[in-house]
């Protein structure tokens, strides 16, 4: 059942135990909660952005990459979001891990918007971002693309996530010139 605005709570709630330390268990539904809350999140279950995910996992399987393959975006997205925090538990692990998601956005984003330029490409009102990167004649330059554009999506919604969670864990908000 979709959420109404006025029911939507203010913020997410991350558990925490009886001392007071993060209860790593409630980090799933802290992800959902900005799956159903938060559009700069919830762009991942986006048809067009789904379409994008299964896009790139089925270029990642064609050449024969060993990739975990996910059902939907929503789920890649969680899973990515669960590892960075496995990978990265220390503060500076974490500060750096989101400082090198947010150049990858910036990166992808400067991409999308010169390649979306050049080739005249209607992007914003395009039922089909696929569909619309075919008016790329080169195969790689429309490949890459896809690519920065799914980045996008996905790197916008899990610096999201994980911005939130830093400020959580350590008491005061991400900000990339901090370390």
């Amino acid at each position: 059942m979709p959420h109404s605005e006025d029911s939507a709570p203010t913020s997410p709630v991350l558990g925490r135990d009886q001392y007071g330390n993060v209860d790593y268990d409630s980090l799933p539904e802290v992800i959902q909660w900005f799956l159903d809350y938060d559009e700069r999140v919830a762009i991942v279950k986006h048809p067009r952005v789904e379409e994008l995910f299964q896009w790139k996992q089925e270029q990642s399987r064609s050449a024969g990459e060993d990739v975990f393959n996910f059902n939907r975006a929503e789920d890649r997205l969680a899973i990515g979001i669960l590892q960075s925090i496995a990978h990265n538990p220390t503060e500076p692990e974490l500060h750096a891990w989101i400082s090198q998601l947010l150049n990858t956005l910036e990166q992808a984003s400067k991409t999308t918007e010169q390649i979306t330029t050049s080739y005249q490409l209607n992007i914003s009102n395009a039922q089909s971002v696929v569909a619309e990167s075919t008016k790329i004649p080169a195969t790689r330059t429309r490949e890459g693309f896809l690519i920065d554009c799914w980045l996008e999506s996905l790197c916008t919604a899990e610096v999201r996530v994980l911005g939130w969670l830093y400020q959580e864990f350590y008491g005061r908000p991400f900000h990339p010139e901090n370390f």
